[in-house]
């Protein structure tokens, strides 16, 4: 049995993959993503859309990766009271996650943005989104954010004293930082675009993400209606890095197109993200490492298919990722575990 397992792992590797000792599938069926290690590194939360789960629209669950199998069991839901949930994270302790919630706005999930007649690709920013933590039996303990419109994306720093978020309280959609319990709020990006997924450096101190920036009249026109439409089009960004209170903010990829989902290496010098740069119609998305300078591109997945939300766990062993990959050409995206082999940083 475990010969077998190990081979199934093995064959789900691309080729040219080779920071990938094997591949664990983890989950099967539906739409599942951003999924996040706890601060111990023996669980996962992750947002998933699973009709065999009883879904309509993302919801919060957490697991253990390495002893829970999900093909035979749903994972421990956290998202109890309805509405679109996004973005999970652990608090230190692990007794705790935070995540943004259309609860308030009513328990039915928020519509979804019918098709443009432009075709252009967009994300809707749910004006009723807000942050609370919840414990791992789904009781909500605390509202971190009570203001009027989009209030989301937020993961905490290792140091356990701040959360970094996207907010579009002073309207457009900015990072800010607070303190564990919602106080001390601080804007702290200011350039017309979109700032949001952002990640707390493994010390602390800085901070990466994934921006828009309009280089015409025209793209700031376009950008600023709409967020009036309560909309976002998510298809040209770059990555930046900052201090943790964004002073000193530097553009580290130019690579046109989107760059997006970016996350730390544990070793603090480089950072592994998607992008879909080399794509002429769009897709598919691939996983790259780079250098926090900029320097060193690297691919590191293979394939024509969905790969994205790259996240490290903090001893650097794992890398787990959502893909497309083996879904038997349906639409389905999966969460997979690599187990990680580190090169030498160029």
């Amino acid at each position: 049995m475990k010969k077998r397992l190990l081979r199934q792992r093995i064959a789900l590797i691309h080729p040219l993959e080779k920071h990938f000792k094997s591949l664990k599938q983890l989950t099967f069926g539906g739409d599942n993503a951003e999924a996040y290690w706890s601060f111990d590194g023996n669980m996962l939360s992750f947002q998933s859309n699973n009709p065999k789960w009883g879904e309509q629209c993302d919801q919060i669950h957490v697991f253990n990766p390495f002893t829970d199998d999900l093909r035979a069991n749903e994972p421990t839901r956290v998202s109890l009271q309805g509405g679109r949930t996004t973005c999970s994270y652990f608090l230190p302790g692990d007794s705790l996650v935070l995540f943004a919630t259309t609860v308030g706005a009513g328990k039915e999930c928020p519509p979804v943005p019918e098709r443009r007649a432009d075709k252009k690709y967009v994300w809707p920013i749910y004006d009723s989104f807000d942050i609370v933590l919840t414990d791992l039996k789904g009781n909500i303990k605390r509202k971190l954010t009570d203001q009027k419109g989009y209030d989301a994306e937020a993961t905490v720093s290792p140091k356990g004293d701040r959360i970094v978020f996207t907010s579009m309280r002073d309207g457009d959609l900015d990072l800010y930082t607070m303190n564990i319990d919602g106080s001390d709020v601080k804007r702290i990006t200011s350039t017309l675009g979109y700032d949001g997924g952002a990640f707390f450096s493994p010390d602390g101190t800085k901070l990466l993400w994934r921006a828009s920036r309009m280089e015409t009249p025209e793209e700031e026109a376009e950008y600023k209606q709409l967020l009036k439409e309560g909309l976002v089009m998510p298809t040209n960004m770059e990555l930046y890095i900052a201090n943790a209170d964004g002073s000193d903010a530097k553009k580290i990829t130019s690579l046109g197109q989107a760059n997006w989902a970016p996350y730390w290496h544990p070793n603090g010098k480089q950072v592994i993200f998607a992008s879909n740069h080399t794509s002429e119609r769009g897709f598919p998305f691939t996983l790259y490492m780079i250098n926090a300078d900029g320097s060193g591109l690297e691919q590191i997945s293979y394939g024509e298919t969905f790969d994205a939300f790259p996240v490290f766990s903090k001893d650097g062993r794992y890398l787990v990722f959502s893909s497309n990959r083996n879904n038997g050409g349906t639409r389905e995206t999966n969460l997979f575990l690599a187990e990680w082999i580190d090169q030498p940083v160029q």
